[in-house]
């Protein structure tokens, strides 16, 4: 009960502005989005959809998470963020993806997907989570990342190194989301990088709802 309970108030928080003319009742598609970021494969969703006499391309479902933008909640205070950074292969090129947990919830913060990795990019990286959540008075806290280690030091801000831990709650993460992508491995097939961009902030709302 309790994680249908937290399953039902995830599907509240999708909103589905982009929506013009669709055919397909929104309770089912905020459902459909809610089950695939869960760990459901799109022809799992579309075959749940086909249960209520929907039938649907998956790469309808997977255009509804794309346009619906989705986050986490910005606002948080930790008082300690766990940072880490890892790499993600798009078809035949790599990217980092930069993250930033909460080790005391396990919500994620903020992700960002980068084609390199380089103290300038960690200390954008850490802008842009500074904008979104109030981490001036946090401990962050590192595991052997010398440009985030870097960045910290150019911002001011109090670090770390730890290797367990607080630190567990990132590589959690990570691991997580190297199961959700194909063949239990961290790649995308066939994506850009804005289309992972955007697949992994959705997956973070996921995760932060159902954590």
């Amino acid at each position: 009960m309790e994680e249908f309970g937290r399953l039902s108030g995830s599907i509240d928080q999708i909103e589905l502005d982009f929506v013009e003319r669709e055919a397909t009742p929104e309770f089912l598609m905020k459902l459909s989005i809610q089950l695939h970021l869960s760990g459901l494969s799109l022809s799992n969703t579309v075959s749940v959809l086909e249960i209520f006499g929907v039938k649907r391309a998956r790469s309808t479902v997977h255009n509804w998470i794309h346009k619906a933008d989705l986050q986490p909640t910005s606002g948080k205070s930790p008082d300690h963020v766990a940072v880490d950074e890892t790499v993600i292969q798009l078809n035949d090129d790599q990217y980092w993806l930069y993250a930033a947990v909460d080790p005391k919830t396990n919500e994620l913060l903020y992700t960002s997907l980068e084609p390199t990795t380089n103290t300038g990019l960690a200390e954008v990286f850490l802008a842009e989570l500074s904008e979104k959540h109030d981490v001036a008075d946090a401990v962050f806290l590192i595991d052997g990342a010398h440009s985030l280690q870097a960045a910290c030091h150019h911002a001011g801000y109090d670090f770390k190194y730890e290797k367990h831990g607080n630190r567990n709650a990132v590589e959690r993460v990570f691991r997580e989301l190297k199961r959700r992508t194909i063949c239990f491995s961290n790649c995308f097939s066939n994506a850009s990088a804005d289309t992972a961009d955007d697949w992994l902030r959705s997956f973070s709302f996921a995760w932060n709802q159902l954590i």
